[in-house]
This record gives structure tokens, sequence and C-alpha cells, in this order.
């Protein structure tokens, strides 16, 4: 069977992570005996300054008729001070989620027992953490009405957090299903004590729970979740939350394996699954090759399992990274003292060569 990616490199570094990651589902197709097509699109910022939108119809097109989406980074400096409409994270990450439905973003976080020295945080507070962050994608502030008024002559802005109560049942319903797979333990972030938003959210989740005997549930305001990411992220399994909390969060949670660099993401909920690392388009290092794949690469892993149902194939990329990084080949992203040094393509090899 062929499978048909959409390939969005974006901009920045978008466009030297996307091939690494390419160059490994070539080689897990070789291996696995599957067969990729791959179709380049214009997104972001490379898609303004060439169509003059930062989502082009064709695209958008192209991703509706592909069976998942290999997306790299988009923004930049460059596209800063465009109207807010135009600029590429709003005018084409939100746009794309909402037209193909891809209402969940879900991203793991797990430690590396090679990487336990690479973290700000001590290894003993490190250790065991794997969890899974799933955030709703395409409701609350990032989508709800906005603007701004003068009052004599004071600005004055507003952003509107609305939520439904399907919107919340379909994605706390999801994470339920994934705590199922995993440990059975569903945290669900909120901030219940002053927003009414909240209070809905929360009272969804109490409602649903009782359809989910075997998973344990319990629920943390978003602040102190903060805390608690920092102080014992061993005690999260599933958390599921909203979308600017989950956005801030998930980054948070990122620094626990060392890296943006490290983690990577799906975006789920139509028929097409959307596959991206969770970092941004960091222009200061783009072209230099200093940039760390692996997080595009086990996007591609995630695009394997989530979307191909291709478990073993996903898991042999995975063991092959956790291989490489106990031969200690690091980018500089996760660099440390007694440790060699490798570039965006020489990561890459090595992943490879522990795949062959």
């Amino acid at each position: 069977m062929t499978y048909r990616i959409a390939v969005l490199p974006g901009d920045g570094i978008g466009a030297e992570i996307v091939p690494q990651a390419l160059r490994v589902l070539e080689a897990v197709g070789a291996k696995y005996g599957l067969s990729f097509t791959f179709t380049e699109g214009l997104i972001g910022g490379i898609a303004i300054d060439e169509t003059g939108q930062p989502l082009p119809q064709e695209t958008l097109e192209l991703c509706r008729n592909s069976d998942a989406i290999l997306l790299g980074a988009i923004g930049g400096p460059k596209w800063d001070n465009l109207p807010t409409h135009l600029r590429p994270e709003v005018g084409a990450l939100l746009p794309l989620r909402k037209a193909l439905g891809l209402y969940a973003n879900i991203r793991p976080c797990r430690t590396y027992d090679a990487l336990a020295d690479a973290s700000t945080l001590k290894k003993e507070v490190l250790a065991g953490t794997d969890m899974v962050i799933i955030r709703e994608l395409t409701g609350g502030l990032y989508f709800g009405s906005k603007g701004r008024t003068d009052v004599d002559g004071v600005q004055q802005a507003w952003d509107t957090m609305i939520y439904s109560t399907p919107e919340i049942e379909r994605i706390v319903r999801l994470a339920f299903e994934t705590a199922r797979h995993r440990r059975k333990k569903l945290c669900s972030v909120d901030k219940a004590n002053v927003l009414e938003s909240s209070r809905l959210w929360r009272e969804t989740v109490n409602r649903l729970a009782p359809e989910y005997p075997d998973i344990a549930v319990t629920h943390m305001y978003v602040d102190n979740a903060a805390m608690q990411l920092i102080r014992n992220p061993g005690q999260f399994d599933v958390v599921v939350t909203e979308n600017t909390f989950g956005d801030i969060l998930s980054d948070q949670a990122s620094m626990l394996s060392a890296s943006l660099g490290m983690l990577a993401s799906a975006s789920l909920g139509g028929r097409v699954g959307l596959y991206e690392p969770a970092h941004g388009s960091a222009p200061d290092i783009a072209g230099q090759k200093k940039a760390n794949p692996i997080a595009t690469i086990l996007s591609a892993a995630m695009m394997l399992e989530y979307s191909f149902n291709r478990v073993a194939e996903a898991r042999a990329i995975e063991a092959a990274i956790e291989a490489v990084l106990a031969k200690g080949f690091r980018t500089g992203d996760i660099m440390e003292a007694g440790k060699r040094l490798v570039n965006t393509e020489e990561m890459t090899d090595r992943v490879l060569e522990e795949l062959a």
C-alpha cells in the first residue's frame, strides 16, 4: 500500500528537519515493505512571500487529499509585524486545524536515561516521567471573538473563551481512551475556581467519568499543574486540558525531555492527521545544520502509529533514537560534556544506521 504524505516544511529550520524525517520514513518503508509518496506544499511565511497568503488554497486541498501531513515549523521575525490574520501562526495553523477538524493535540513526553544529565532539573526528579498531554485544539481563546476599541483615548482589547459541551466531551473521551491504554490515570487541568468555561469543563469530566470506572480521575488547577510538572512530573500519566493551558503546559513539559527538539506531536480528529515537532522555526540557527531532527523523526513515528496503524515500525524508530542517544551522539540543544556533537544530517545518519 502507498501512503500519500503532504509535506509542509514551512519556515526556518523546517526546511532542514523535515527532509531528515522523510529519509527515516523511506528507510522504514524499504525495511518493512511500505511505500510513500511525498508531495510538498507551501505554508507560513514562505507561502506569504510567494502567494500573499499563509495558507494557500492549493496547500489546503493537498492536505485534504492526503493520508497524513508532516509539518516542519512556521513563522519568524520577518512576518511578526503583519496584520494578525496574516501572521503565519494565526493565518495558517489555526485555519488548517479548523478546516481538517483537528481538535486534539497529542504530545508524549518521556525522559530518556541517556539524557538524564541534559535537563536543567535533577535526574531524581525526572525519573520515571512518561506522560501524554492532550490539548483541545480548535476552541477557547484562540478561536473566540476578539477585538479592540478606544474608550476615551484608552485602548481596550478582549479575547473570548468559549467552550461547548460537545467540544469538551470529544476531547475528554479521547483522553479517557488514551489513559485506558496506558497507566489508567487521567488528570484534567482547568481553572474552575475562576473561569465559567472551566467549571463546565470540570462538570463534563465528572459526568463522563462513571463510563470509565477503570480510570482514576483527578482535577488540578492550571497554576498548580505548572508547579507539579516541575516538582513531581512522574505523577502524571494522561493530562487533558483546554487550548491555551495546553499550549503553555506542553511547552513547559518539553523541558522534562531536555529540549523542545525532542518533543513530537500529533493533531488528530479528522480523516487526515497532522504531525509536527513541538518546537518553532528557530530562525537564529536556520541554515546552519544545528537543528535537532529527533522531534520531527518522532513525529513521523507517531504518523506511522496513529494514522497508519504501523505500531511495530513506529517502535523501531523510537528504539533507534534511544540507541543513538545511548551511544552519546548529541545535537547542540542536548549537548553535554563528554558526548559527541553532530549536526542535523549526521544525527539522522546515526538513526538510519540503527534502523538498518
